[in-house]
């Protein structure tokens, strides 16, 4: 092998193949479409534009009435189409897409993305959803002093009054 010529895939412009990889996962997208008149379940697109982790995640959330079409509740075999609304509540948020694109098979992120409308409401911030009393690691038990400090930061503290409770 002659010195510099290793095969690295890079064509020597410097882009590094950015552009064409892009081309290329929009043609897989292109493959992935189904072909005219056929149609895609709903468990499948939610996994192919990347909502859902896996495919059964889908089809369980579909049968636990947690995926909605057009405002319908509907079954893992139910189909989609472009411009169906799709709402899917998964880890404590609702995301509410639009059907941009019908796709089969699980593309990449960028390419998902344009295959969906994002309607979906901000998440909350990060500081407004508060741990819930983490400890560290090996310290054991609560106490029961541990657990009224927790209660209090939780707002379940004792009512005033009680002859049991601490004093700050």
């Amino acid at each position: 092998m002659a010195s510099g010529t290793q095969g690295n895939g890079n064509d020597g412009t410097g882009a590094g193949g950015s552009d064409a990889a892009v081309a290329d996962a929009k043609a897989a997208a292109q493959a992935a479409a189904p072909s005219t008149g056929e149609t895609v379940r709903v468990d499948s697109w939610i996994w192919s534009v990347r909502l859902v982790k896996t495919r059964s995640m889908g089809a369980t959330a579909c049968r636990g009435g947690h995926v909605r079409v057009n405002g319908e509740r509907v079954k893992p075999a139910h189909t989609v189409r472009v411009g169906d609304e799709v709402r899917l509540r998964h880890d404590g948020r609702e995301r509410v897409v639009v059907v941009k694109r019908v796709i089969r098979k699980r593309v990449g992120a960028a390419v998902a993305a344009e295959c969906l409308v994002d309607n979906s409401p901000p998440p909350p911030p990060r500081e407004a959803v508060a741990p819930a009393g983490v400890r560290d690691r090996g310290t054991g038990r609560p106490t029961k002093r541990d657990r009224r400090d927790l209660e209090r930061l939780r707002g379940l503290g004792a009512p005033d009054g009680d002859p049991g409770a601490p004093t700050s």
